[in-house]
């Protein structure tokens, strides 16, 4: 399944138009600047805005075509929605705002009745909030808020899920309790996200595939692997700007805790974070923690050594810096040196090189 957005919605001072195939699984990024269009894209695919121009597709569902003269109001779009806010009604019990939910949204046969029952039943073993059924909103963290609003939001099987800023309101400890569970989400349902956010981290941490907007135009989208690693113009840039890598643990160094990941292209060492060997991560390397040599490193102090080939050599911002694009394997990795350096190690587009990898984030 994919999902085909083609969308142009005009205002006074803003235009958002876009033209976009994406992938009908996993979590889509919509990442931009404050103003850059995203709620607005969440709202129209959602049937919320006035008179939007274009087409919306699900599948083979059409849920808009101007041409054709088809608008489907909301409540006729199979799409759960998440805010920023959890929404839940104060006086009632989370089982009591869940059944609600369901209530309201199927006055159908008992069979239906049954199947979403299972449905919500899965969601909340899914979300591990089977604790939380009888507590009161008030009594709920933010974090255990925004769980049951997903819950409540995937428990009618929705063909798509959008979600605006689902982490905004959260402190740092409470996004970080429900980063696991928006990853198992992501890993464990089949069906797609529209997952709107101005965070890097979260983009980092969750999504497969990402959409950068600015002022209402796409400045970039793709797997969020080969987006994050563009150099011309670039979504993450400063100290932000790296590569971002899928591998498995391939060996743990009890002695030194000490982690290895594995990837196509090469390895590296990272803390022990208690994962078994086989587990599938995503890392982090950024730019300015990696430098170039043009022979094999002896005797240094920097373990993690990643064989490459350049692939591009661009100018920064400031003039004293160039970006580096190193293909390691199937792998991209960036590194921020001097111009000075490019020019005493003679570095040039197609040449051999080491990556000396000084630090490793375990992401997700």
């Amino acid at each position: 399944m994919m999902i085909h957005l083609q969308i142009n919605i005009v205002r006074s001072a803003f235009e958002l138009n876009l033209d976009l195939q994406l992938p009908g699984q996993g979590i889509t990024a919509i990442f931009g600047s404050s103003g850059s269009g995203k709620t607005s894209l969440l709202r129209a695919v959602a049937g919320l805005e006035k008179n939007p121009k274009g087409r919306i597709q699900i599948g083979e569902n059409i849920w808009q075509d101007s041409q054709q003269g088809i608008c489907l109001p909301t409540w006729q779009r199979s799409l759960g929605y998440v805010f920023q806010e959890s929404s839940l009604l104060p006086h009632l019990s989370v089982a009591e705002n869940l059944n609600f939910g369901l209530k309201r949204a199927l006055k159908s046969s008992n069979s239906v009745q049954t199947e979403a029952n299972k449905a919500l039943q899965a969601s909340i073993e899914l979300l591990g909030i089977g604790s939380l059924l009888q507590r009161m909103p008030d009594e709920l963290s933010g974090g255990e808020r925004q769980r049951v609003a997903i819950a409540r939001a995937i428990a009618m099987q929705p063909q798509l899920l959008l979600m605006d800023e689902p982490l905004a309101s959260l402190d740092a400890a409470r996004r970080q309790e429900i980063f696991p569970w928006l990853a198992r989400l992501r890993d464990e349902l089949k069906m797609p996200m529209l997952y709107v956010t101005h965070s890097a981290e979260e983009v980092t941490r969750l999504a497969d595939h990402l959409v950068v907007l600015d002022n209402g135009q796409v400045k970039a989208q793709g797997s969020v692997s080969s987006v994050l690693t563009q150099v011309v113009n670039p979504v993450m840039e400063g100290e932000d700007a790296g590569a971002l890598i899928s591998g498995h643990i391939g060996a743990v160094d009890a002695q030194w805790h000490l982690s290895r990941v594995d990837f196509e292209g090469g390895s590296v060492w990272m803390r022990d974070a208690g994962l078994e060997v086989g587990r599938a991560v995503r890392i982090r390397i950024l730019a300015r923690d990696v430098s170039l040599a043009t022979t094999e490193p002896q005797n240094t102090s920097i373990q993690n050594q990643l064989r490459g080939s350049i692939q591009t050599i661009t100018a920064e911002t400031h003039p004293s810096q160039v970006m580096v694009v190193l293909k390691c394997g199937a792998e991209e990795v960036l590194a921020r040196v001097t111009k000075r350096a490019v020019n005493e190690l003679a570095l040039e587009v197609g040449m051999p090189v080491w990556a000396q990898v000084k630090s490793v984030a375990l992401v997700a």
